[in-house]
């Protein structure tokens, strides 16, 4: 079953919405992004999300102490590392981790065997690093053969595209952020069209 990760969540309604509809993973972004929130907001957010609900915070380029005040604080249950984080570095910070990639050709794929921790893939971001609300060419991850290794998809997503990307490359969680908003805000009938259509066509593999 493809799980299914609602990001850059920044009001308690949405949040609700999200868990109630069968959300897995519930995203706080903590770079510079216009979902951007407080490390306060994030744990007032976090306070409606189940323990069966993973709590995943994006970061970019951000210091070892940063990143560790802030899982302690919300708490958060996954770090997502978005920018030129490396190995090391993110051995060296020592939590649970995701680690995107954006993806152009072959060789941005290979560059996740680098990592001991599950690649994110998704489109090159345009203002900020991801949530350009764009999708890649999903062929690159068929010809790279990633399907024998759990990855997550992002880049584009909506409930009308998510379930060939599910047929297609089969991740082990797809992450929308864009795909479930309208004029820039979230909304709650997209979300739960996105997580049931998630579950439908997962169901239906």
């Amino acid at each position: 079953m493809t799980k299914v990760k609602i990001c850059g969540l920044m009001e308690a309604q949405h949040v609700r919405v999200a868990v109630d509809a069968g959300a897995d993973a519930i995203g706080f972004v903590f770079a510079p992004s216009r979902r951007q929130v407080s490390i306060d907001k994030a744990a007032e957010l976090a306070i409606h999300i189940p323990q069966s609900v993973l709590k995943v915070g994006v970061f970019v380029n951000a210091e070892k102490s940063e990143i560790q005040a802030i899982y302690e604080a919300v708490p958060l249950d996954i770090v997502q590392y978005h920018g030129d984080e490396t190995p090391e570095f993110i051995e060296k910070v020592g939590l649970p981790a995701f680690k995107a990639f954006s993806i152009k050709d072959f060789d941005d794929v290979q560059k996740a065997s680098a990592f001991n921790v599950t690649p994110l893939f998704d489109a090159p971001g345009v203002e900020f690093k991801g949530g350009s609300g764009k999708t890649f060419n999903w062929d690159i991850l068929s010809k790279a053969g990633f399907q024998e290794r759990p990855f997550i998809l992002a880049g584009g997503l909506n409930a009308e595209n998510v379930g060939e990307a599910i047929r297609q490359v089969n991740p082990v969680m797809v992450d929308v952020s864009s795909g479930v908003e309208i004029e820039k805000r979230k909304d709650e009938q997209l979300i739960r069209e996105f997580i049931k259509t998630v579950k439908l066509k997962s169901e239906e593999r």
